[in-house]
């Protein structure tokens, strides 16, 4: 059972990455705006959507998956830092102790790596 947890966990987690990666790529332009509108220049966006479903594609399939992890608990941590950090508002508290927490996540993650079900545990 172990296994199959540990894949279902790799895939809960990643989806919201996966999909906010699909988001960006759809909504180029006003991705571009809004990160600009937090001082965050636009040439920024490609390598967010490469990572973003890079990354998250690596954790599931359970390759280069500390990489990956690692990769992504950075990411968490910046995007609190330089979109969340607006403490006078709830719901940016709320989405900064969020991306806190998926950072946690990714910890774990990157110290256990993962278990059967990955190809770096392939045998």
């Amino acid at each position: 059972m172990i296994n199959i947890f540990d894949l279902i966990g790799r895939v809960f987690i990643s989806l919201l990455f996966l999909l906010n990666g699909c988001f960006k790529i759809l909504n180029y332009n006003g991705t571009i705006d809004w990160m600009e509108s937090y001082g965050v220049p636009g040439f920024f966006l490609i390598p967010s959507i490469i990572l973003e479903i890079v990354a998250p594609l690596l954790i599931i399939i359970g390759y280069k998956t500390k990489i990956a992890a690692i990769f992504l608990m950075a990411f968490c941590i910046a995007t609190a830092f330089i979109f969340h950090a607006d403490f006078s508002n709830q719901v940016q508290i709320n989405s900064f102790l969020k991306n806190i927490a998926l950072a946690g996540g990714f910890i774990f993650i990157a110290v256990s790596g993962p278990k059967k079900f990955s190809l770096d545990n392939k045998n």
